[in-house]
């Protein structure tokens, strides 16, 4: 499960509306009739447009300056494997999205008790996601893509009557570098903007900066987990716990449909690797037969280029701890483990 909690971009194009963010959500809903548009849903309702999306995000902005985000968006992208294990049924994910919702607002330091009820959000379900320049695959293929860009260029030129040259020979080099690009999908050589393949569901969730009454912050981008300051002479609690969030995510989702999740995919796998790599893989080690050969598979799935796991700790000498870390790493940033 990956989720990730971001803040409203302001910047030449962002003048403080909710407005292009909607837009952007809506972008499958492009060319579709009205009764095969996939609408905004929040805690209570479905079937929610997004004008009112807009207008309500827009309005629950009290006291908040021109430099100050009005809104956050948090991606909540389950990965194939969680998907698989609940039928890619989107109802289900809208159900999860809602208990997701009861943690964020849990997650916050506040003197009085913070519940979903106090949130102002809308989200929106996506079926499918495209290929970015970030992505590992697109990376790898990146210098085929040069070639193949190059070549092209050189063949318009020929057919323009700018230069002269064998367009034929040059056509077959292209058709070469297709056929050899490390990374494919139906044939033919994965590019930023290709959509992907098999389950690709998600949940976008925009959630408003102040609570429902538009009196009181809820800002997730907060510094501190717990920290206490003065205001107007008083002491006040403030933080948003976000480790503590997506923790409570990852369970939820596993307590609610009955998942088993491998070491591997979980959050704590996550941090451990980041901060403490030889730990990782030493409870790796540790784990029963069945579970390490889970893993190892879901490594491999995820295209860790990696030539095993080590099968003891004289194995973890640094060089091949630092390369397992890399591509484990890599793995994770692109959400192919689905942590």
């Amino acid at each position: 499960m990956y989720i990730a909690i971001t803040r409203q971009h302001l910047g030449d194009k962002y003048h403080g509306s909710a407005s292009d963010f909607v837009k952007y959500l809506e972008k499958e809903n492009e060319g579709k009739a009205l009764e095969e548009q996939e609408l905004f849903f929040n805690q209570t309702e479905n079937d929610i447009d997004a004008q009112r999306v807009v207008a309500e995000i827009d309005a629950n902005t009290s006291k908040l300056s021109k430099k100050d985000p009005k809104f956050y968006s948090i991606m909540v992208s389950p990965s194939q494997s969680e998907l698989n294990h609940i039928g890619n049924d989107p109802e289900k994910l809208k159900e999860y999205s809602r208990e997701i919702m009861k943690t964020y607002a849990a997650s916050f330091y506040r003197d009085k008790e913070v519940t979903v009820k106090d949130v102002l959000y809308f989200a929106k379900l996506e079926r499918e996601r495209t290929y970015s320049e970030k992505d590992k695959k697109v990376k790898e293929n990146q210098a085929y893509a040069s070639k193949i860009l190059e070549l092209q260029h050189q063949v318009r030129a020929i057919k323009e009557g700018r230069e002269q040259g064998d367009m034929a020979k040059l056509k077959e080099k292209i058709q070469v570098l297709e056929t050899e690009a490390p990374h494919k999908q139906n044939g033919k050589r994965i590019v930023p903007g290709m959509t992907k393949e098999g389950h690709q569901s998600h949940i976008h969730i925009i959630v408003s900066r102040k609570d429902i009454t538009n009196a009181h912050s809820l800002s997730p981008g907060s510094k501190f987990r717990t920290s206490e300051t003065t205001l107007n002479g008083e002491k006040v609690k403030q933080g948003f716990d976000r480790d503590k969030f997506y923790r409570a995510a990852e369970k939820s989702f596993d307590r609610q449909f009955g998942y088993r999740r491998n070491f591997v995919e979980t959050y704590h796998a996550r941090n451990l690797l980041d901060k403490d790599p030889k730990q990782f893989f030493a409870t790796l080690l540790g784990l029963p037969s069945n579970e390490k050969q889970a893993a190892k598979q879901l490594l491999f799935k995820a295209g860790v280029k990696v030539p095993s796991i080590p099968t003891n700790q004289a194995q973890l000498a640094y060089k091949t701890l630092m390369q397992l870390k890399k591509g484990i790493g890599k793995a994770l940033e692109s959400g192919s483990i689905g942590i």
